[in-house]
């Protein structure tokens, strides 16, 4: 009984905090469409974005800033119906060959069955720490929010403002950290059905094209990179009252939610698959 009360109030404070965050983007002015030739579109003044992909191609867009270090926030309605095949990538990155990166990428399925949510973080260059997630809710069927904490300290996913990974920072046992390359926000739609669904298996059906996936609400708490500076200042590193996402950490709740959504919709963690690393797991897998 003790565990089903403490579902029943995550589930509780999953919905209030799904309801209770603060938007005030402008895609016009936030955003510049960067492929897809007229497959994207901005709607509604600005306060609405849609990518769509069909046989001869997807879409694109990204962010008019760099930032470095913030609290970006997006909320996403994904290609409902029979979406095998197609991925909806939206992350952060850096240019250049050690590039940095932040992933959230949306893998399609048939019909009924869930959507995974594909996360990953890339530093200098370097990847393959993939944790992948089912959801506690249809994405298809209306927004959700979907956010990046990046920090000094750590990187932090939330789904409506729930936590569902945490990557810190452990460069003090080798472990290279984003912190910095600025970084642009990017999304896409496009069709991956040489891998996206069951390893590749399972095909676009390009009956149901077009695809789409829809855009609002965006907002960015963040230090952007302007000429070689910060908006936050030489210290952006430091901690800031005005900017309490720079040194945030969990608290009790946040890692009870943590450990509810790892224990019960995670369904990937490259920290214990030992086949993938048999010279041993990644440094950072003993510190989780």
């Amino acid at each position: 009984m003790a565990s089903s009360r403490v579902s029943i109030l995550l589930l509780i404070s999953l919905t209030i905090s799904s309801l209770t965050v603060a938007f005030a983007g402008n895609f016009y002015q936030d955003f510049d469409i960067t492929w897809g030739d007229g497959r994207a579109k901005i709607l509604d003044s600005g306060k609405l974005l849609t990518l769509n992909l069909d046989k001869a191609s997807g879409s694109g867009f990204q962010s008019k800033n760099e930032y470095l270090f913030g609290k970006i926030d997006m909320q996403l309605k994904l290609v409902p119906g029979n979406s095998a095949g197609t991925v909806t990538a939206y992350y952060l990155s850096s240019k250049g060959s050690t590039w940095d990166e932040i992933d959230y990428e949306f893998l399609g399925n048939l019909s009924g069955d869930p959507y995974i949510l594909h996360t990953n973080v890339f530093s200098q260059g370097k990847g393959n720490r993939e944790q992948q997630f089912y959801l506690w809710f249809d994405p298809t069927a209306d927004f959700h929010t979907y956010s990046i904490l990046w920090n000094p300290q750590r990187i932090i996913f939330t789904v409506d403002g729930t936590p569902i990974r945490e990557f810190k920072n452990l460069e003090s046992i080798g472990v290279p950290f984003p912190k910095n390359q600025p970084m642009r926000i990017y999304s896409s739609l496009w069709n991956a059905d040489d891998w996206a669904t069951r390893g590749g298996l399972v095909k676009t059906d390009w009956s149901h094209a077009p695809f789409t996936a829809s855009y609002r609400n965006f907002n960015a708490n963040a230090c952007v990179w302007s000429n070689g500076a910060s908006s936050c200042g030489k210290n952006s590193s430091a901690s800031n009252n005005s900017k309490p996402w720079l040194s945030e950490e969990f608290d009790t709740t946040s890692q009870e939610r943590l450990k509810w959504v790892q224990k019960n919709y995670m369904i990937y963690n490259y920290c214990t698959d030992t086949k993938r690393f048999p010279q041993g797991l990644p440094p950072e897998c003993s510190m989780s």
